[in-house]
């Protein structure tokens, strides 16, 4: 019974953390990065789709991106959506070729970003400690023995420390990226 509540906290604590690194790969650090589009949508035959579907996504060079749409005729669609989204950037129509310059940025916007950083951290921190509730709960509830229930809420309490300490270790590595000039 131990094992598997803790296999199950173990698999929703890594879906956690999972979650917070794609979640950070969408901050920008200045630096061109191909998941940076992921989540910008097209219009595409009634539907929106992520741009990478309609789309060939390219570094250029450290600080640009290149589009190439699978269609003629997207080519402008994909630089009104990217233009559009949250990200403010400024692409360029260059014949098949969309060029996304990525502006350098400020120090105050970076610091923005770490703020936004530490925020999603915090968030997944959060998550990791309910899923350890959630679990110490379900020792109590299984009618285990009290020294029973003891070691597997020290098992949970060393795996919620464990990923805990990935979050910080994400932490460190994104708020270094982001104050790299």
């Amino acid at each position: 019974m131990i094992d598997i509540i803790q296999k199950d906290a173990s698999s929703r604590m890594e879906k956690s953390v999972a979650a917070l690194k794609n979640e950070l790969l969408k901050i920008r650090t200045g630096r061109a990065n191909t998941s940076l589009l992921d989540h910008v949508l097209v219009p595409y035959y009634g539907s929106d789709v992520p741009v990478n579907q309609v789309a060939n996504i390219n570094v250029l060079d450290p600080r640009t991106l290149g589009v190439t749409a699978f269609e003629k005729g997207m080519v402008s669609i994909v630089e009104k959506a990217i233009r559009d989204s949250d990200l403010g950037l400024n692409p360029t129509n260059v014949g098949d070729l969309v060029r996304v310059p990525l502006p350098p940025m400020t120090e105050e916007r970076r610091r923005d970003l770490i703020k936004i950083v530490r925020n999603e951290t915090e968030t997944t921190r959060v998550a990791i400690r309910n899923i350890r509730r959630d679990a110490n709960k379900d020792f109590k509830d299984a009618e285990l023995s009290k020294d029973e229930t003891h070691d597997g809420e020290e098992l949970i309490q060393k795996l919620t420390n464990t990923f805990v300490g990935q979050v910080d270790q994400i932490l460190k590595d994104k708020e270094a990226e982001l104050m790299e000039f």
